[in-house]
């Protein structure tokens, strides 16, 4: 067994779940803002169950989406990390950075602070070579996020598998950061791997 990747920022700690971390992930899930580009907002068993998925995960790799705290409260504030989508995409096989958190805690940096550190941890710990992110094309928040980290757009966009035909967010944006771009632009910040 792989172990067990925690990690640090300046404001955030990056850790495997708990048993109370559930209500506020399904008050996220919830929430039609947050889910805003996802197909339908998600039940209390629908969330639980995608959260046992991100802790077996975190378990079996040492790394996956990771519950999200605040260092000054301990507060849950949402989910972030990497991924190996099972999804057939256009950029199958690949790793995925990817983040959802709470409404009251957008607007700060904290998507980025966290995404940040898993890039970090994607291209200096696990050596990958890309690290991709994609969301509906309608999502501009998230779309400034990957572009701050310094992800970059294809030129193609393609229809998810996983939202059904017809439905207004099936087209999405894709966005790459290879390895070679990260070396140049890295962050400064301390990320505390544990």
């Amino acid at each position: 067994m792989p172990a067990l990747i925690e990690m640090r920022t300046e404001r955030l700690r990056l850790r495997q779940w708990r048993g109370s971390d559930r209500e506020p992930f399904a008050q996220l899930n919830a929430d039609p803002v947050v889910m805003e580009f996802f197909p339908r907002t998600l039940n209390r068993k629908e969330s639980d169950t995608i959260a046992d998925r991100m802790q077996a995960l975190i378990a079996a790799n040492g790394w996956g989406f990771w519950a999200v705290e605040l260092l000054e409260s301990a507060a849950f504030i949402g989910v972030v990390g990497l991924n190996a989508p099972s999804s057939s995409l256009p950029c199958w096989p690949c790793i995925e950075v990817g983040w959802r958190l709470a409404q009251p805690y957008w607007g700060k940096g904290y998507a980025c602070e966290a995404a940040g550190a898993s890039l970090r941890l994607g291209f200096e710990v696990l050596n990958l070579t890309e690290i991709v992110s994609f969301t509906a094309v309608g999502n501009l928040r998230s779309q400034r996020v990957m572009h701050r980290l310094g992800m970059h757009r294809d030129d193609e966009d393609f229809e998810h598998p996983d939202v059904p035909a017809g439905h207004a967010l099936r087209l999405h944006a894709l966005y790459r950061l290879p390895r070679e771009v990260w070396n140049v632009q890295a962050p400064s910040r301390y990320v505390d791997l544990r």
